[in-house]
């Protein structure tokens, strides 16, 4: 393999100085001051603060309600990513079997993944909505008296249920993507091997899909943790207090709404906490489980 030669031993820095610059002024910096932002108590204009220590750890992490958002975080993060990944994986298989009709099929699919998160929240809302709502008409011929924004079981399924519909499309790219690669003649031998289309789907697919399945797993949690923000804001419209609601838009309301900075910033010191646990589990556990070859 031959190797790039530069002219100068500064050049390579230069190409990586850019992605370098925006990774620090975007990532590292904030990081930094949310950190430094922790420990002091500061007024809502930033003309002051007083240092206090690790209380805004301790009042957030002894708050009843801070730990029952955290439970919910907890429930939502699962149920998003279950459901996505195995919805995405669904749909793939059976666009992965379609002969006629196959690019509208799959155009229709990934059209979803278009829509921007707040736009998805107003979506759902004109679905689960109180007099218009095809969902809450559904839900009525059972007997359920649907009210999101009002019941906080009603709203969290309402969550659930938007949140799952816009990461579908985005697993289904990438499940189909990793099933066509699968070689037509591994396929046929598996297929001599076993009658069963679920014992091959379990026994010949699934281990093959498994990097896609790996890779797609750690950008749902992501996704559950992070990007569901704009479609939890548009449900809620700023009443978190009858609505459930994750750690990320809590660290926004107590922020934004709130003006506690201190307590925000030691907030999403915890979240970022938890994502680098998580995402330490899953590298050193799950991914050994995980064949690339």
């Amino acid at each position: 393999m031959k190797r790039v030669q530069f002219n100068s031993p500064l050049l390579p820095y230069l190409f990586v100085l850019p992605q370098m610059a925006i990774i620090v002024i975007f990532f590292y910096w904030p990081s930094v001051q949310a950190i430094q932002s922790s420990f002091y108590l500061e007024d809502p204009f930033g003309f002051s603060a007083s240092f206090v220590g690790l209380d805004n750890y301790t009042d957030a992490l002894t708050s009843s309600y801070y730990l029952r958002v955290a439970q919910f975080t907890v429930i939502f993060t699962v149920l998003v990513t279950f459901f996505s990944l195995a919805l995405g994986l669904l749909l793939a298989s059976k666009a992965d079997d379609v002969i006629r009709g196959s690019s509208t099929y799959k155009t229709l699919l990934i059209s979803v993944y278009a829509i921007a998160p707040p736009v998805a929240g107003l979506i759902g809302m004109m679905f689960f909505d109180q007099h218009i709502g095809p969902f809450v008409k559904m839900a009525a011929w059972f007997g359920w008296d649907m009210k999101v924004g009002i019941n906080y079981f009603d709203t969290a399924f309402a969550m659930i249920t938007v949140a799952v519909w816009k990461q579908i499309p985005y697993n289904f790219i990438f499940f189909l993507s990793g099933l066509q690669s699968i070689p037509v003649s591994v396929r046929e031998a598996a297929a001599i091997d076993n009658r069963s289309r679920l014992g091959r789907f379990w026994t010949v697919t699934l281990p093959l899909l498994a990097p896609t399945a790996f890779f797609l797993l750690i950008i749902n949690m992501t996704y559950s943790l992070f990007d569901t923000f704009g479609i939890i804001d548009v449900i809620v419209k700023d009443k978190a207090a009858n609505n459930p609601i994750t750690l990320v838009y809590k660290v926004y309301m107590d922020g934004f709404r709130g003006n506690d900075i201190g307590g925000s910033a030691a907030q999403s010191v915890i979240l970022m906490l938890i994502v680098l646990v998580l995402t330490f589990f899953q590298f050193r556990f799950i991914e050994r489980r995980v064949h690339y070859n």
